[in-house]
């Protein structure tokens, strides 16, 4: 199972910026969606390169990713 991480970085003006690595497809925002409503309003969201992955290519991608460290 590959790592998943969620980084978050609190910029002086208070604005949260997260980030969600090592989940493919659109499955971010079920892990997100508690935090980000505790946080407050969503001003933007940029989706990453795994966000458009389809899930089954996810096995492929995952496998790829086991190669690759």
């Amino acid at each position: 199972m590959p790592q998943r991480v969620l980084r978050f970085k609190i910029r002086q003006d208070g604005v949260v910026e997260e980030t969600v690595e090592g989940i493919v497809g659109q499955a971010c925002y079920q892990l997100t969606e508690k935090l980000e409503s505790a946080l407050g309003n969503v001003e933007q969201t940029e989706l990453t390169s795994e966000a458009y992955i389809c899930p089954e290519e996810q096995s492929q991608f995952i496998q790829e990713q086991i190669k690759l460290h």
